[in-house]
């Protein structure tokens, strides 16, 4: 546990903000598919990309990818694609995580896949793959997990007839669809998108370069730190205007919460401006920064309603639950609307300094509450889940005045 606080002084920084490991991974899968033909520069340093990195490197036949979802979705794929014996596992948390609708699609086009404990979750065997199968479409519902969709698109133009994608219902996360027909692009493979079906054709990637984006979804805690300090500017370094990333959409949304996004010619500041008194938002394209948002909005008063968030019951851990709970132990109540939806009104913020922010294994959980250290003194339990996406999350807080004290008793 740490203990974490700011005296008040103004905030004027420059971060080299953590690149994106979204980006990373689906760049590291496609280089795997190529044989290793590109060059990518700038890959994230977080847990799971490192993972993503050893695993692709070491090929053992036990793929254990701890509590990396992405990591355990895309190496599912590609594994099965190359017909090679693997077994896919990882963490208690991970062997919790449905798993069911991509291996089913999998199945459908000639994957060999055999559950090890429970039907539709890992860990999981995959025996072969039957490249004489015939099949080249699949149905598969757009509104639970993006990562399944683009497992399947990465590895559709290594599949002899390509592939064939239909999405039923509503579309979750469409920028991060988008992220991976980009990158697929960039590397030599086109796709057409007409209404609700993706077609990729059998076609080879071809060699190419690319410079990794810096992380968005890191973005948004310093977006917090602006929006909850008295005075701040800070400038992260590595964002791109025309990002691939759907989290960029914080521009648009934090304008909305207090701070002015202006573009530099190496990557975006952040200044303070007045806010809105309530926002009404859907973060079914962007669900990664709700915890934020609603950590935001609670604490400076903010009315919100944040919509579209079925994503989050399958996340680290239950994020809408993790949210009410803990913005409870600062007053702060939060309505819950099933899978869909939350609301927080007539917040009563107060920082309560005998209580300590749980952080339930997940690492947005700890980055999302720690931007409240600008009001008063807080706690948080397991302060290293940020090396899943952030490794250098506490570092760069102590650089802009932030102090950190590892704590030994409980709080």
């Amino acid at each position: 546990m740490i203990k974490l606080f700011r005296d008040k002084s103004p905030i004027k920084a420059t971060i080299d903000l953590a690149s994106s490991k979204s980006e990373s991974n689906r760049a590291l899968i496609i280089n795997a598919l190529s044989g290793g033909q590109h060059e990518l520069q700038n890959l994230a340093n977080a847990r799971d990309t490192e993972t993503m990195i050893r695993l692709l490197k070491e090929d053992p036949e036990v793929l254990d990818v701890l509590d990396a979802g992405t990591t355990m979705r895309f190496l599912t794929a590609y594994s099965a694609v190359r017909g090679i014996k693997k077994v896919m596992t990882g963490s208690k948390r991970m062997q919790e995580r449905p798993i069911g609708l991509l291996v089913d699609a999998l199945r459908s086009i000639g994957a060999d896949i055999s559950y090890d404990k429970n039907d539709g979750y890992p860990p999981m065997t995959i025996n072969g793959f039957d490249k004489n199968c015939e099949n080249n479409k699949i149905t598969i519902r757009g509104d639970v997990s993006s990562q399944y969709i683009s497992a399947l698109l990465m590895v559709a133009p290594t599949l002899p007839n390509g592939l064939e994608l239909e999405l039923t219902g509503k579309i979750g996360s469409r920028p991060y669809i988008e992220m991976t027909l980009n990158l697929m692009r960039h590397f030599g493979a086109e796709s057409a998108w007409e209404g609700n079906t993706i077609k990729v054709a059998h076609q080879t990637y071809q060699p190419n370069r690319y410079t990794i984006e810096g992380d968005w979804s890191g973005a948004s805690y310093w977006y917090s730190i602006v929006a909850l300090a008295d005075d701040a500017e800070v400038e992260l370094l590595g964002l791109r205007k025309d990002s691939n990333q759907g989290d960029s959409v914080l521009v648009e949304l934090m304008d909305k919460l207090g701070v002015k996004s202006t573009f530099t010619d190496k990557g975006v500041l952040l200044q303070k401006k007045e806010a809105e008194a309530s926002i009404d938002w859907d973060f079914t394209h962007c669900p990664d920064i709700a915890q934020t948002i609603a950590v935001i909005c609670g604490a400076k008063k903010i009315d919100a309603k944040l919509s579209g968030l079925e994503s989050l019951r399958i996340k680290e851990t239950d994020r809408i639950d993790a949210i009410k709970n803990e913005l409870a132990k600062f007053n702060v109540t939060v309505d819950v609307f099933g899978d869909e939806a939350i609301e927080i009104k007539n917040s009563q913020f107060q920082i309560q300094s005998e209580n300590a922010v749980a952080t339930y294994k997940d690492h947005r959980m700890a980055m999302a509450f720690a931007p409240l250290a600008l009001i008063g003194d807080i706690h948080i339990e397991n302060p290293s889940v940020v090396a899943k996406s952030y490794p250098d999350f506490w570092r760069d807080l102590k650089s802009v005045g932030f102090v950190v004290e590892e704590e030994t008793q409980t709080v």
